[in-house]
């Protein structure tokens, strides 16, 4: 008897995809997780994923199953472990392959074995299925290592931002604060970061850099000093300034540094 297809004398195990997917809301890092509609873990909370197809990657799996789960569309994710415990399903020998993504934050839909997807706080994860707690904690590692070699940013933040947003989240995946003088020049440096203007008031003079920093001096002459305007009060303005000045990435050169296998931001 000929032997079907897919169909083989000794045992083996099954390959599922696993999408730890990041978000920001501005102020805190988030995770997106779905409930388990079925058994095992059915009521549970875990990260979208499932069993491959036979025509599919690996990369193609865990993209279809994060659509299926959560509505959530994504062009790219980054491979960061495979977890292969011998018990870590109990329905049979599974072999999962994990990735991670960077997403701005969307309106979720439950779909396929999930009940519901939503985003959590980091410090809000209830206790996952399966060994995704391990996963998770696997998956902040390798995201506090690329930070400091691809200038993360990019998929989390809107098309515009200040420098404090930026600041908030650097500080949410390293949990740690930063100098706020040291991360505006850390940042700047780098070259990645375009400033663009959105206050109406400074529109006659246009959106160039460099006409943005052009002094009161230069345009309308040396005006006379004012007794009751300190320098205190000047350095308080820059820095509100400084506040709401919105920056917008420079794709072509973030592209680059990303590619720039000798590039390391320190803090």
């Amino acid at each position: 008897m000929e032997e079907q297809k897919y169909c083989y004398k000794y045992p083996h195990p099954a390959v599922t995809t696993d999408c730890v997917v990041f978000g920001f809301d501005g102020h805190e890092l988030k995770i997106l997780l779905i409930e388990r509609g079925r058994e095992p873990y059915k009521g549970y909370w875990a990260f979208p994923g499932g069993f491959l197809n036979m025509d599919e990657n690996a990369t193609q799996g865990a993209l279809r199953e994060l659509a299926e789960e959560t509505g959530l569309k994504l062009e790219h994710i980054k491979e960061f472990g495979t977890f292969s415990d011998v018990g870590r399903d109990p329905r049979e020998r599974v072999i999962s392959i994990a990735f991670y993504a960077l997403a701005k934050k969307s309106d979720l839909q439950g779909g396929d074995d999930a009940a519901k997807a939503q985003w959590f706080p980091l410090n809000e994860v209830p206790r996952l299925a399966f060994d995704h707690d391990y996963m998770l904690r696997k998956a902040m590692q390798k995201l506090k290592e690329d930070i400091h070699f691809e200038p993360i940013g990019f998929d989390l933040l809107g098309d515009s931002f200040t420098m404090p947003e930026l600041q908030r989240l650097y500080e949410s995946i390293l949990g740690v604060q930063f100098d706020r003088r040291n991360f505006y020049k850390k940042m700047l440096q780098t070259g990645i970061l375009e400033e663009i203007d959105e206050d109406p008031s400074t529109a006659f003079f246009g959106s160039h850099r460099e006409m943005r920093s052009m002094s009161i001096d230069a345009l309308f002459g040396t005006p006379k000093p004012s007794p009751s305007y300190s320098t205190s009060r000047q350095s308080d303005d820059d820095s509100r300034r400084r506040k709401r000045t919105r920056f917008s990435f420079n794709k072509k050169r973030y592209d680059e540094f990303k590619e720039d296998h000798n590039f390391r931001l320190e803090f």
